[in-house]
């Protein structure tokens, strides 16, 4: 099943769709049942306390999950709250359980949580992390002490920023993710189709380079709201809202929410289908809302 998924998601066409564990020992009944009746996407996106909010484990999440829907989960792993030690256990007895392919960060600043007062640990950024895998694969440890037994392969991913001020340092970092060995980039929620091109571009670009053959997917997050897409353009420095979309939604929100709504979905629906045509290798966002998800993408 997993090497299944790493050889569409290289080779074919793909759709992961990402899951935030909840703030409870359950993840609840009608969301696997809504995942149950949803059968287009590929693989889930299993998220680790993002913005820095406790949460479910995600290696425990991604195992029940995997384990229920008979499906693959990418576990996402950050460097925020584990240290190596700890990082390397949990990876060791998942591979076991087969939970082996790996979304790295870096992870949030604490201050953006619910428990400000906690200690980030982050010993390293995720280029540690990928290397702590990489050395995984050759059966060694983070310090190149062998690991007895042999372990099944490990898959690590990256996640590049959608949009930069300076094009080139966007373009560096994704060169340099690549050389790291990923095999293949999540990006943030791509808006532009034009932006979109440049990302291919530059893969293809960097590929020939350094002679790999890296995965590139394209985070898709559906805006309905004009005070998303407000705090999405102004909030966050990866992502790029074109002007038009922030036009429309401002006219459609004096309207009404129902105006709003309608229009919101009209731009992501024709955004999901410019993207397939495109290179169709999508990651979906929106907070557990399958439903949704299936609207659009159906």
């Amino acid at each position: 099943m997993i090497e299944e998924c790493v050889q569409k998601l290289l080779n074919t066409d793909f759709l992961s769709y990402e899951i935030s564990p909840p703030k409870s020992p359950n993840i609840g009944e009608d969301l696997l049942t809504q995942l149950q009746d949803w059968k287009d996407f590929d693989a889930l996106v299993c998220t680790d306390a993002p913005l820095a909010k406790f949460r479910q484990s995600s290696i425990l999440t991604s195992l029940k999950l995997q384990n229920t829907l008979k499906k693959p989960v990418i576990c996402t792993l950050n460097m925020r709250d584990r240290n190596t030690i700890a990082l390397q256990g949990e990876i060791l007895g998942a591979n076991e359980l087969d939970v082996r392919m790996f979304l790295t960060l870096t992870g949030d600043p604490i201050k953006l949580g619910d428990h400000p007062s906690a200690k980030g640990v982050f010993e390293g950024n995720s280029s540690l992390l990928v290397k702590l895998i990489q050395n995984f694969n050759q059966n060694k440890d983070l310090n190149e002490h062998p690991i007895k037994g042999t372990l099944k392969t490990i898959y690590p991913f990256g996640v590049l920023n959608s949009y930069a001020n300076n094009p080139l340092s966007l373009k560096n970092k994704m060169r340099r993710k690549i050389n790291s060995g990923i095999f293949a980039l999540f990006t943030q929620p791509v808006y532009d189709i034009e932006i979109a091109k440049l990302l291919l571009q530059w893969l293809e670009e960097i590929n020939t380079e350094l002679g790999k053959n890296t995965g590139l997917v394209f985070g898709y997050f559906p805006i309905l709201r004009y005070k998303t897409a407000q705090f999405l353009y102004s909030k966050l420095p990866g992502v790029f809202v074109p002007q038009i979309w922030l036009e429309k939604l401002e006219r459609a929100h004096s309207i009404g929410e129902k105006e709003e709504e309608k229009v919101g979905l009209e731009l992501s629906k024709n955004l999901f289908e410019e993207l397939k045509k495109l290179h169709n290798k999508i990651h979906f966002m929106n907070a557990n809302k399958v439903a949704l998800a299936k609207k659009i993408t159906q």
